[in-house]
């Protein structure tokens, strides 16, 4: 069912991208019906984290390497990593020399490297007030860190600085503010303005009409980002539409909503700018 899903999803929804993100576990069926347009980037690391320990530290994949995820037809390599510049010198060290090892492998294997990061905070409710309060911090640190050259990181993938939820004034607002519009704008700035390397924003799960607002917010503050990467605020309402009426009323739902979704996210891309200009290459023609 698992690679069912996924089949739908890429076939329906990649003529409408560049790229889609699957896993090597259950996305390689799917990456078989992707639009000739779209590249593949495969994850490699685990879901999940450690939980034994402190610092949410990640693994690999036990069965894959990038040299394997290039053979099985990887155009990029994407790893996830949560990461908070308040945890202890140890943990961070742990994972700053994870991603140093990961970018060497990368490098050696000629395979562009895509870093998400996804802050936390142990104990704290990742959607509340008080840790909205923190997140601006925690993104532009993390975006610092790993723009160094050391990790050998091609595309940052990252979090907005603001939860939307607490941004007075915007149409997702729930009541209590974190930060004024202005602020909001200035926080992106602020994050912006820490990334030597191109940057694309995540979606971290939101509603479509909240990433699309945030999307807009995101435009008018005029920073440079190259991008999004986003699965759940495209197809993640058609879940129980699978669930309880199969794949063809799933298929239905993806070429309706599911494309509609997808629509809003690119009608709003028009102010990313293109990442070519950074590397100082140009745009390959594609057959």
């Amino acid at each position: 069912m698992m690679e069912e899903f996924k089949s739908l999803v890429t076939e329906v929804l990649t003529p409408h991208a560049s790229a889609i993100l699957l896993d090597p576990e259950w996305g390689l069926p799917a990456a078989k019906r992707r639009a000739k347009n779209a590249g593949l980037l495969l994850a490699y690391e685990k879901t999940g984290y450690d939980k034994t320990g402190p610092g949410r530290l990640g693994d690999l994949l036990d069965h894959w390497s990038v040299q394997r995820l290039k053979a099985a037809g990887a155009d990029c390599i994407k790893i996830l990593l949560y990461y908070t510049p308040f945890d202890s010198k140890d943990v961070n060290d742990k994972k700053h020399a994870w991603v140093e090892r990961l970018g060497d492998e990368c490098r050696a294997n000629d395979m562009p490297f895509f870093l998400e990061f996804v802050g936390y905070e142990e104990g704290a409710d990742e959607k509340g007030f008080d840790y909205a309060k923190k997140k601006p911090h925690i993104v532009a640190e993390s975006m610092k860190e790993f723009t160094k050259d050391r990790y050998g990181v091609d595309v940052l993938k990252v979090e907005v600085p603001v939860n939307m939820k607490f941004v007075e004034g915007a149409k997702s607002f729930a009541g209590k503010a974190a930060y004024s519009k202005k602020e909001a704008v200035e926080l992106f700035h602020q994050a912006a303005a820490v990334a030597s390397k191109p940057f694309i924003y995540l979606s971290a799960g939101v509603s479509n009409a909240e990433f699309s607002e945030t999307l807009e917010l995101a435009a008018e503050t005029g920073v440079k980002f190259n991008g999004v990467l986003c699965g759940r605020a495209t197809w993640k309402d058609g879940i129980p539409i699978y669930a309880k009426q199969g794949a063809s009323a799933f298929r239905r739902w993806l070429e309706t909503e599911g494309v509609k979704n997808i629509n809003n996210v690119n009608d709003r891309l028009k102010a990313a700018t293109s990442w070519y200009s950074i590397y100082e290459v140009e745009p390959a023609l594609v057959a």
